[in-house]
């Protein structure tokens, strides 16, 4: 079974979200594959302290260079961005692409869209 849902997150993962670039993953995929991705919220500190997508790291958009050290281990690992509506994560998704990292995915709707949809949000 988890064969099975590692194959559709990777499946997933081809399918390029046309505006940006990069593979898109919807809330669903995303928990469905939960152990073996590092969300990272690219929101500001403030706006991660209100309100998250359960297990996700903080790095902010702005200072994803300052905060590389907490993803050196993680080079190789599939990587999901989100910010509030997606703007931050697209940028955040061309730096990380820019200093090495591969195998990077948006979430579907940011944290707006996961909001919407009733999931669970970590304080």
């Amino acid at each position: 079974m988890r064969f099975i849902t590692l194959l559709v997150f990777f499946v997933s993962s081809l399918v390029l979200a046309a505006e940006s670039g990069f593979a898109s993953i919807s809330a669903q995929q995303m928990l469905q594959v939960k152990q073996d991705v590092v969300v990272v919220d690219v929101r500001s500190p403030e706006e991660y302290a209100e309100g998250h997508v359960p297990g996700a790291i903080n790095l902010p958009h702005d200072q994803i260079s300052e905060f590389l050290t907490q993803l050196e281990n993680d080079k190789s690992s599939s990587l999901v961005l989100y910010c509030r509506s997606g703007r931050r994560a697209k940028l955040a998704a061309n730096e990380l692409q820019k200093l090495g990292f591969g195998n990077i995915s948006l979430l579907e709707g940011d944290m707006l869209g996961w909001q919407e949809q009733g999931l669970q949000v970590e304080k």
